[in-house]
């Protein structure tokens, strides 16, 4: 897969930041579009080769937002159960949110096998103000990436909170987002 160029680290927070500004008093009809332009640059920031914003509906996990998952065969729209996800896996505590190289996971046993090629892993919660899990907002390289940090989790945890925002505003607007699968509140991750 073809490698992005990284970014000044700090222009992915100055964008995500200003965007959480930006929303915080009212509707946002540009949101979506810039989500998406959040997830290519978390993407090129990372270098990842497919980042995504997954909704958690009826035992599926759907993919909402995509950049860079055509390649493998990922669009926008496809789901899949939510067992067999390392989102679920994320969500419930069975896996990191941060794994540098999962494919050494698969092999020992202890992380189930998705049919992808997936070496390093990040993975996020979308929780809601009412404490709902959304979904998850997660990115993945066919490589694995030793060099990931707690730094690279905390932009992504930054691109979840801009995720909860657009379905609140969205909400609020009179879209109310799909009902979220029933997860215990998530606390303490910081």
């Amino acid at each position: 897969m073809a490698h992005l160029e990284p970014l000044d680290p700090q222009s992915l927070e100055v964008k995500i930041s200003e965007l959480l500004v930006a929303t915080a008093d009212g509707h946002d009809p540009y949101l979506d579009r810039a989500i998406s332009e959040v997830l290519q640059l978390l993407r090129r920031q990372l270098r990842m080769d497919v980042v995504f914003v997954s909704e958690f509906v009826e035992g599926e996990r759907v993919f909402r937002f995509m950049r860079g998952g055509e390649v493998l065969g990922l669009h926008e729209g496809d789901s899949a159960p939510l067992e067999s996800s390392y989102c679920h896996q994320v969500v419930t505590g069975r896996m990191p949110e941060l794994v540098t190289n999962a494919a050494d996971l698969v092999a020992r046993g202890e992380l189930p096998d998705t049919g992808l090629p997936i070496g390093a892993h990040l993975s996020t919660p979308v929780v809601l103000p009412d404490g709902r899990v959304y979904g998850t907002v997660c990115c993945f390289s066919t490589a694995a990436k030793p060099e990931l940090q707690l730094s690279d989790l905390a932009c992504l945890r930054q691109c979840a909170r801009l995720v909860a925002r657009k379905v609140e505003v969205a909400a609020h607007a009179g879209f109310a987002p799909t009902e979220p699968a029933p997860f215990p509140e998530i606390t303490g991750q910081g």
